[in-house]
């Protein structure tokens, strides 16, 4: 069964989801995306269902069939201040606010979401795999923030920050183990498990 387009009757109705939400270094990355009533897509689901291939080729397909769409990273430093789920929230306020068209209804992944300014909002567990505009959304802040892991793997190549993309990988934990912490990591996170020490 397909994707559907729209959950509620608004004409202008935006889906939003984030990505690295569970992320050790990096951003949190949220999109909002408002699609055409006209939009179809047979490739696009929900962004961890997607090869980096299919993600890469979807986002400008995305991007140019969009009435409009906009993402917003939100750094380590402010992640560490207001946790992950404020954060991954806040993300999303600022993506749907840089929207060009102010949407009048949005749908969310997940169960956790604050209202912003007086938009009737809905959240969808499992939002990415049932309705296309949060799919749509999820695959933009996945590449989006893709592309951001892979400039700073440059800074910092001992992670191999462009395999994992600062998820907690067994590798990515060694290379904390061996090398310490970068500007980049989450203070606020587990960063190794518990037989680890680590000064901070």
């Amino acid at each position: 069964m397909g994707l559907k387009l729209c959950y509620s009757n608004y004409d202008l109705e935006c889906g939003t989801d984030e990505a690295g939400r569970g992320c050790l270094a990096g951003p949190v990355t949220a999109a909002a995306l408002i699609l055409p009533k006209t939009f179809h897509n047979n490739i696009l689901n929900d962004s961890k269902q997607l090869s980096e291939k299919k993600r890469l080729l979807l986002q400008p397909i995305i991007e140019s069939e969009a009435i409009a769409f906009a993402v917003e990273h939100i750094f380590e430093s402010e992640i560490d201040t207001i946790n992950i789920l404020n954060a991954s929230i806040k993300a999303m306020h600022h993506s749907i606010m840089s929207l060009s068209t102010t949407p009048n209804y949005i749908i969310v992944d997940g169960n956790k979401f604050k209202p912003l300014k007086s938009i009737p909002y809905k959240t969808i567990v499992k939002g990415d795999s049932k309705y296309l505009s949060i799919a749509g959304a999820s695959v933009l802040a996945k590449t989006y923030r893709d592309i951001y892991m892979d400039k700073i793997h440059d800074e910092f190549p001992m992670y191999n920050w462009k395999q994992n993309k600062g998820y907690p990988t067994k590798e990515h934990r060694e290379a904390i183990k061996k090398h310490g912490i970068t500007k980049y990591h989450r203070k606020s996170f587990r960063l190794l498990p518990e037989q680890y020490r680590l000064d901070i």
